[in-house]
């Protein structure tokens, strides 16, 4: 994905600023970091002989800042990061048990992730896979050049040009350059769930979704791989059955996930640190930049100080689109605003999201940690 170790936030449109931050990798620990929603996976890893070549070559990169080349947004070095994090809704391969394979995957969640300088706080803004918006034209798999337009699909970027079409199509919306690119796909998440022994998480009413395989009464629970990812797929399950709904579930699954990261004590048994390691490095394909286990060490170890309570999630500020109810239409103001912020390493404010149809309903009260 993002050939983008060093990238940036700016406007696309000139006098913008980038944001660009390196790490150095460490040998001798493996760090964990795991986001998820289709979340943030990030598991740097290292071992000696096999074990180091194993790992390595789980992970798959895609050399995006080639495929985009310099049309980008200005990459400035300021210690910040931004990370475009998408969810793969492929139904190819081990994924067919959750849909018909109609010939192309297209984004399920989106989440751009803007880590602030100092690495202590981060801001995640959701993008509704129905948003629609001006797709920039973009190279497709067979070499051919697809014009793109307006009023399409924002997941449809991924379809028709794959990571770097979806990468191009943000950078286009923000003005901020994305330094990484990190996908996870469904069985790769259910493993690195259920090698995590699960994500305690609590309901506060049933969730029943037979389409996303999920039954969950009221109470207590510890999710396993399968469940979980019921979870973050769920839509008919809770809310009105929309995508907002669900991003809500999302989000609020995000932030149980970073507090059973940080309370897995893997350190202390080199089986259960080599099981995740694996399963983590299986489950992303990544920017070229980050597909080494060097590379996501480093990458591991800069976000390793962030708990849920310093991570604030907001879906990207959104209306019904009046000719289409299944569709939504970005708050153009508002949108701005949460861009701006993003830009000038700012909180995003309120006023961004208080009128957003992203933030109607409850569905993001129905799960809770622990």
């Amino acid at each position: 994905m993002a050939d983008q170790s060093e990238s940036g936030s700016a406007h696309i449109s000139g006098g913008g600023r980038g944001r660009r931050h390196k790490r150095p990798p460490r040998r001798r620990a493996l760090k964990i970091a795991a986001w998820s929603a289709a979340g943030v996976v990030m598991v740097g890893g290292v071992g000696l002989g096999y074990v180091y070549f194993k790992l390595n070559g789980n992970i798959k990169g895609v050399d995006i800042n080639a495929q985009l080349g310099t049309d980008r947004p200005q990459d400035v070095d300021n210690g910040s990061m931004d990370i475009l994090v998408l969810g793969s809704d492929s139904r190819a391969g081990a994924n067919k048990e959750y849909g018909q394979d109609d010939g192309g995957a297209r984004s399920d969640t989106a989440m751009i992730v803007h880590v602030y300088p100092g690495h202590k706080t981060a801001s995640v803004v959701s993008v509704p896979r129905d948003t629609l918006v001006t797709r920039p034209s973009c190279t497709t798999p067979d070499g051919k050049t697809d014009p793109g337009g307006k009023r399409q699909m924002f997941n449809t970027a991924y379809e028709v040009g794959g990571p770097a079409c979806a990468v191009k199509t943000v950078e286009q919306m923000s003005g901020i350059r994305m330094d990484h690119y990190i996908e996870v796909d469904f069985t790769g998440f259910k493993k690195l769930i259920d090698e995590l022994g699960g994500v305690p998480v609590t309901t506060a009413k049933p969730i029943k979704d037979s389409k996303s395989h999920l039954d969950l009464p009221a109470g207590k629970h510890n999710l396993n791989g399968e469940q979980a990812l019921g979870l973050v797929r769920t839509r008919h399950g809770v809310g009105d059955g929309s995508d907002l709904g669900r991003i809500q579930l999302q989000q609020a699954f995000v932030k149980a996930l970073i507090e059973r990261v940080k309370g897995v004590g893997v350190f202390h048994s080199p089986t259960k640190l080599y099981g995740l390691a694996n399963a983590a490095t299986k489950a992303i394909t990544t920017d070229s930049d980050l597909s080494s286990i060097n590379a996501l060490i480093g990458f591991g170890n800069g976000l390793k100080g962030l708990g849920s309570e310093n991570v604030k999630m907001v879906t990207l500020p959104v209306m019904y689109d009046p000719a289409d109810p299944n569709r939504v239409l970005p708050q153009q103001a508002q949108s701005e605003q949460v861009w701006d912020a993003l830009r000038k390493d700012l909180p995003i404010p309120a006023s961004a999201t208080k009128d957003s149809a992203g933030d109607k309903g409850d569905a993001g009260t129905v799960v809770k940690t622990g």
